[in-house]
């Protein structure tokens, strides 16, 4: 007869416990009300350490993605700020990733894009330094993801970018939230601390899809 009570008394508090841990696992794996804006361009570049890497080695994490230049005297510096707040933020966590894909690939070689990371302490092994063929970069920039990049001597640097930054799913999809009007913003921006804020809380939005 105790045995009985015993059997009851166990299958009524897992009973209890799954009716309140159901809820919360579903709920960790549903999708979040981040906009998908479309998948991200297939890519294929070199990084810091002369590793080929594409869009394949990020599937599976929740990434994101910058273009900038190494010797860039205007917004890459509060650019790779920002980042090294996402790297603190999500430090150790193997499913999150950056791609800072340079717009000067002729002077940012792996070599440089090496000393480039060291330089700013760079400590996460998913972040990536990538360059390759010009004309194929700016491509992917303006065509792929359509964040501009271009050339212009006339301005600091030689280079034009935009300090935007596209977050990339677990699926290979760009998402972002929408705006106080329900618009999507399609990209962060890196130059402000409310954009950082709210690329990090979209960020743990995803990881826990």
């Amino acid at each position: 007869m105790m045995k009985n009570k015993s059997y009851i008394g166990i299958s009524f508090i897992i009973l209890i416990f799954g009716i309140w841990a159901v809820p919360k696992i579903i709920a960790k794996f549903q999708k979040s009300d981040l906009v998908e804006i479309g998948p991200v361009p297939a890519f294929k570049l070199t990084n810091q350490d002369d590793k080929s890497i594409s869009e394949k080695d990020y599937l599976g994490k929740v990434y994101v993605v910058e273009f900038f230049f190494s010797t860039c005297p205007t917004i890459c510096p509060k650019m790779n700020q920002s980042m090294l707040q996402l790297q603190e933020e999500f430090y150790g966590n193997p499913n999150f990733g950056i791609a800072s894909i340079t717009i000067d690939p002729a002077k940012d070689t792996p070599q440089v894009l090496k000393e480039h990371a060291n330089l700013l302490g760079v400590k996460h092994y998913n972040w990536h330094f990538l360059t390759g063929d010009k004309e194929y970069i700016y491509s992917l920039a303006n065509k792929g993801f359509n964040l501009y990049a271009g050339e212009n001597n006339k301005v600091a640097g030689g280079f034009e970018h935009s300090g935007l930054f596209a977050l990339v799913d677990k699926d290979g999809k760009i998402r972002c939230r929408k705006d106080a009007q329900g618009n999507p913003i399609l990209y962060y921006d890196g130059l402000e601390a409310s954009g950082v804020e709210a690329i990090k809380e979209d960020i743990k939005k995803l990881l826990d899809e």
